[in-house]
């Protein structure tokens, strides 16, 4: 399995959020959450003075592209590709061209932070942070891309998956 790296699309101009929402869709029903890791419309706050009152708003930093992190093969290709609102990916001809570090670390996403863990499959943790601090669990999946625990907690009274970040657990004593 290669490497997940980001890749910008070019879309219709103001159908962005609609574009992220339909990929998103896709990789729910086509069970490509393993291969479509994130889509992104990046955003920043802009402040704005209208009648003398100053509001702050959110506005596409780059109108027409979203951002997707992704393996890129055949599938995840002609997926994106054939959304709605996408007129193609973004480089010479039809061959997608990912980002560089140096260019994504410039757009603001942290993309060295990844989290070594010595976690397994079956390791008891205990969660440090988040909606579930102090739950003690069994892990259940590992996703080192997303770097992400998959646990199980009991909710409503029954055991309900849960994706919990490396960051907020530790391995109990």
């Amino acid at each position: 399995m290669s490497e997940a790296r980001w890749y910008v699309v070019h879309t219709y101009s103001g159908y962005e959020n609609k574009v992220k929402a339909n990929i998103e869709k896709t990789i729910e029903n086509r069970h490509l959450e393993e291969q479509i890791l994130e889509v992104r419309v990046p955003m920043e706050d802009v402040s704005e003075i209208k009648n003398g009152v100053k509001k702050t708003t959110q506005k596409k930093l780059f109108p027409g592209y979203v951002l997707l992190n992704m393996i890129m093969n055949d599938d995840t290709w002609y997926v994106v590709r054939n959304t709605r609102g996408v007129t193609g990916f973004v480089g010479p001809g039809s061959k997608p061209v990912p980002l560089t570090v140096e260019e994504m670390t410039a757009l603001g996403f942290n993309v060295e932070d990844k989290v070594l863990v010595d976690l397994e499959v079956g390791d008891q943790i205990v969660v440090i942070g988040g909606a579930w601090k102090d739950t003690t669990a069994v892990i259940q999946s590992i996703n080192q891309q997303k770097q992400v625990i998959s646990i199980n907690v009991e909710m409503f009274g029954r055991e309900t998956p849960v994706e919990i970040s490396f960051a907020e657990v530790r391995k109990a004593e």
